[in-house]
């Protein structure tokens, strides 16, 4: 019942913004760099947890929540997370409708081609069943034949598409692929039993198993950095180097601790990729 109080919002909406900042600091952003002057809105979608997700009292929680929120607070700008699905984030950052992503998405070469990606953190993909099933599924080869459950649009799909395609060109039966809007929707369809299996990011995936709604049986697939996106160079750049200054003085290591999450190898932060063109 948790996880289905874990709604999405279709339209843009604005959780209550973070507390205005006292005049005691200097914005280290221009207003001419944001959307909106005075306030650094960020979209994310609070579906998967310890990342970001929603709690009993309606308020967004999760790494990517105070981590933007610690990030904001040394730039001495307000922040406004916009709770919004995952699909329509990026047309909507490239239409300037925000200044930038703060979901967890993961590092792709083409996403750096169409906005400013500072990657920040690591992920693997899991692969999990309801809870008791004596489907066994000890790799991504394992799921041929079956229907699996994935978010639409996103790293996870990619990688799934692109393991089964290869299985295909090899005689393996092809995976019959079904694609949702969240990870709550994957999640509610693997227990209707629409799908046989649900590929999750492996922090989700290990919170909903700890919750008793699923069992994961492969982890650690699909390796790659996370990574958040600016459709301004200056912005991306002042996150980048405020992410260096967190790690070095720990709050960076502090704040994944907290929520179980793979640190970046990196103690160095910044803009990765050549951005839009």
């Amino acid at each position: 019942m948790i996880v289905r109080r874990i709604s999405t919002v279709l339209l843009l909406s604005c959780l209550g913004a973070w507390p205005a900042v006292a005049q005691t600091c200097k914005p280290a952003i221009a207003d001419a760099d944001l959307v909106t002057p005075g306030k650094l809105q960020m979209s994310i979608n609070p579906t998967l947890p310890p990342q970001q997700f929603v709690d009993e009292k309606g308020e967004l929680q999760g790494l990517n929540v105070e981590l933007m929120r610690e990030i904001a607070k040394r730039l001495c700008v307000p922040l406004d997370l916009l709770r919004m699905d995952f699909p329509p984030m990026v047309p909507a950052l490239q239409a300037g409708r925000f200044d930038g992503i703060n979901t967890g998405m993961f590092w792709t070469e083409e996403r750096s081609k169409i906005a400013y990606t500072v990657p920040y953190a690591q992920q693997t993909i899991s692969l999990t069943v309801v809870k008791g099933s004596s489907l066994k599924l000890p790799d991504v080869a394992a799921v041929a034949g079956h229907k699996a459950g994935v978010e639409v649009n996103s790293y996870q799909e990619r990688w799934l598409r692109a393991a089964d395609k290869e299985a295909v060109a090899k005689g393996a039966k092809p995976i019959e692929i079904l694609t949702f809007k969240t990870a709550t929707d994957v999640l509610a369809a693997l227990r209707a039993g629409q799908v046989d299996t649900a590929i999750m990011i492996d922090q989700t995936a290990r919170e909903i198993e700890r919750r008793g709604l699923v069992e994961i049986t492969a982890t650690g697939l699909g390796g790659a950095p996370t990574t958040m996106m600016f459709r301004n160079r200056a912005i991306a750049e002042k996150v980048a180097a405020t992410l260096t200054a967190m790690k070095a003085d720990g709050t960076y290591d502090k704040l994944f601790d907290k929520f179980g999450l793979t640190k970046a190898p990196d103690s160095v932060f910044a803009i990765r990729g050549p951005g839009p063109t």
